[in-house]
């Protein structure tokens, strides 16, 4: 499927119709210059979400208010009393009179010059006709008890406009000024699992008291209807506004394991958890953009603005006062302890539950003792304290030291609509794979979707430009948010049984990569590895490492160095590969012990592959030395083969694992997938059929043998990965022509 670009902006995208001007986020992210530190007297914040809307209620935003509060709280140092939330669930409601006055009382009368201030919106977008402006259309903030009336003629509805958000930014007396808007309008009801934050535009019109309350603001501001215009041209109004998404593109509000939020909030969030320098914003937002396209779809790339004047800072204007953490402690009940774990990586999420284990520390990064997971429940969990060097506190920071991978981990496949008609009670059977499990859409997180191809989305595709469009009835896979999985359809003949059949390999392939997706840990690993992706001319495409094992992630050139393959390539969001480019990986054992190494390719179609170790007589051939960078492939050690890059077309991640303990059983699973395929030595070990479950269960095997000891009480139905023991990184680029 054609790739999204990062920031691609027309007049009519959605921080153009806020009354934001265009700008170009590849060069903004070139230019920031070393982050300012900002001692401010005062952090402001009010943080709005709407679930509860009378005709399409949504279910993640008031997840996404607390996801910011305790961010705020804990890697910011707001003040929790300087925070306000109005949302279904508080005093104040999110009404158009409870968010207007929430602003003006809360933010506006409060701050003063060089306060800090947040303003974060979760909720129902949606587009209205500005007749002052040429009847261009004008992106709005739709409150909980939006009024729909008729007016001469005219349909009228009382939401919130961008211009009216540009006036309330404007009366702040500050210009460190943050505006989150995790909504869109575009879309609209549902797409695959996911639910769009929109209520479809129909051509309607502000509310009079719309125009009142504007007028009103302009004669406090004394700002003529003309400046007003001239001055929305020019850009936003204070400091920084961030939109989850473009102006054709969809914010989800998606499930995670066990809890709902927006995609973007709760990515932005979790990366701020984790992130461990205090990296500009146009580098986090690169960053943001392709987490969020990850885990959602393709159609959402979240896009951002500030104002053209001001200096360049890190986000929130703020830099971070506290180490990067998984979890923090918000009660204590005797040795029980309650837990907010913002930090955990979406696709992590599933090896947190019973057993897992985080160091707590303290806010200067010192070690006071350990707590393991007793249950979970979404971004909440409780635990017990195994160890503590003095007074455990409210406000502890949690670095993870283990997760827990639990043998029965099943891939969920949810069944899309286009299936009705079809006999789906026996699917399990038919597929024959005992780790799968079918489930409805809309009633959790599912991993991929299977359905058949629509006129409607084929006509989508079309319109689009899509390479490839399956055939209208044919059987296949997507992700949540409907994207297509390459190579997944047949032809439009093709009866359910044998769809299924067809598609086991890939079934099983796409659960193996689940599962060794579980192990990724480069934010949280203890090891000092670092992984790079270059062509064969030396130059760089991709960079990745253990941002705690010891590399200096607070290095200005990290970030760009990291980012270089991104940036380069202008608009798109992760780095460019074209077919037939050579390629070569670089891995450093930093390390002051020898390490046991593992690369695998995930192609776009699911495909794995082992390319490395890939001479597979003995575990010395799967090591990297203390201090040595193994290129892969080096002819020189025995690789005959070279990496060139081909089809299929699309997204590629190349995982990297790293470990103290040896790979004996995953090598001798390689061994005999060699063996029987008649592969030779020296070349990548292509996995099929069974062999990809198989071989991911016995490297989790092997990565599980040194985590043993720390557990008083061992689960043989579990594997534990011990971050001193265990680095697992990935790389992911896009192949194009």
């Amino acid at each position: 499927m054609k790739r999204r670009n990062f920031v691609q902006l027309t007049l009519g995208s959605t921080l153009a119709t806020l009354g934001l001007s265009q700008f170009q986020i590849e060069k903004k992210g070139l230019q920031y210059a070393k982050a300012i530190a900002q001692n401010t007297p005062r952090k402001l914040a009010l943080l709005v979400g709407i679930n509860n809307y009378e005709k399409y209620p949504l279910s993640g935003c008031i997840t996404d208010v607390y996801l910011q509060k305790e961010l705020l709280i804990h890697r910011y140092g707001f003040n929790p009393q300087d925070i306000l939330i109005v949302s279904d669930d508080s005093e104040i409601k999110p009404t158009r009179n409870g968010i207007l006055q929430a602003f003006e009382e809360h933010l506006i009368k409060q701050a003063k010059p060089e306060d800090v201030v947040v303003f974060h919106y979760s909720g129902h977008g949606s587009r209205i006709v500005d007749i002052n402006n040429s009847g261009k259309k004008n992106s709005t903030l739709v409150p909980l008890d939006r009024q729909i009336n008729n007016v001469g003629g005219q349909r009228t509805v009382s939401d919130i406009m961008g211009k009216t958000l540009f006036l309330l930014m404007s009366a702040l007396p500050t210009e460190n000024v943050t505006v989150v808007l995790d909504s869109c309008h575009s879309g609209g009801g549902k797409r695959g699992n996911l639910k769009i934050r929109s209520i479809t535009e129909l051509g309607d019109y502000p509310s009079n008291e719309e125009f009142a309350y504007q007028q009103q603001w302009l004669t406090r501001l004394q700002m003529s209807p003309d400046q007003f215009e001239s001055k929305r041209q020019q850009g936003v109004a204070k400091g920084v506004v961030i939109a989850s998404a473009g102006e054709k593109q969809y914010a989800a509000d998606a499930p995670f394991n066990g809890f709902y939020a927006g995609a973007f909030s709760y990515v932005m969030t979790q990366y701020l958890w984790q992130e461990a320098s205090n990296q500009n914003m146009g580098n986090v937002i690169t960053t943001l953009a392709t987490n969020t396209t990850a885990i959602s779809s393709s159609k959402q790339v979240p896009e951002y603005e500030y104002k053209g004047n001001s200096p360049q800072q890190p986000v929130y204007f703020l830099n971070k006062q506290v180490p990067p953490a998984e979890a923090v402690v918000t009660e204590i009940q005797g040795n029980e302890v309650e837990l907010w774990l913002g930090g955990i990586a979406p696709q992590s999420f599933a090896a947190f539950n019973q057993g897992a284990r985080f160091a707590l520390i303290n806010k200067q990064g010192k070690v006071q003792g350990l707590v393991e997971l007793t249950d979970r429940n979404g971004v909440k969990g409780r635990g017990k304290i195994v160890k503590s060097d003095g007074q455990v506190q409210r406000g502890l920071l949690l670095q993870e030291q283990a997760r827990i991978i639990a043998d029965d981990f099943r891939l969920k496949i949810g069944l899309d609509d286009s299936l009705k008609g079809e006999n789906t009670t026996n699917l399990k059977n038919l597929v024959g794979i005992e780790r799968l499990e079918f489930l409805p859409l809309g009633q959790g997180e599912v991993h991929y979707i299977f359905g058949k191809m629509t006129p409607e989305l084929s006509q989508e595709l079309s319109q689009n430009q899509t390479e490839n469009i399956p055939a209208v009835g044919s059987f296949g896979l997507y992700g949540q948010g409907l994207d297509l999985i390459p190579d997944s359809f047949g032809n439009s003949g093709e009866n359910l049984t044998d769809a299924l059949t067809r598609l086991k390999t890939k079934l099983r392939s796409l659960l193996a990569a689940r599962l060794i997706k579980l192990t990724l840990n480069s934010d949280s690993s203890k090891l000092n590895v670092l992984a790079t992706m270059k062509l064969k001319n030396g130059e760089l495409v991709a960079k990745n490492f253990t941002v705690r094992g010891g590399i200096n992630a607070t290095d200005n050139k990290a970030p760009e160095a990291l980012f270089s393959g991104l940036i380069k390539n202008g608009n798109s969001n992760i780095p460019q590969v074209k077919v037939n480019s050579l390629i070569e990986f670089n891995i450093t054992n930093n390390e002051k012990q020898d390490l046991f190494v593992t690369v695998i390719v995930i192609d776009s179609d699911g495909t794995i592959n082992i390319i490395f170790p890939n001479t597979l007589t003995d575990n010395n051939n799967s090591v990297v030395k203390s201090g040595e960078t193994r290129i892969i492939p080096d002819g020189n050690k025995g690789d005959q083969f070279s990496l060139r890059i081909g089809p299929p077309l699309g997204i590629v991640e190349v995982l990297i694992i790293a470990s103290v303990s040896p790979l004996t059983d995953a090598l001798k699973t390689l061994q005999g997938i060699a063996s029987r395929g008649g592969q030779r030595g020296g070349t990548p070990v292509t996995l099929k059929d069974n062999d990809s479950t198989e071989t991911v269960d016995n490297l989790l095997k092997d990565v599980d043998q040194g985590s043993r000891g720390i557990y008083a009480q061992y689960n043989p139905n579990s594997r534990s990965l011990d971050t001193s023991l265990l680095a697992a990184m990935s790389i992911t680029f896009s192949i194009n022509n």
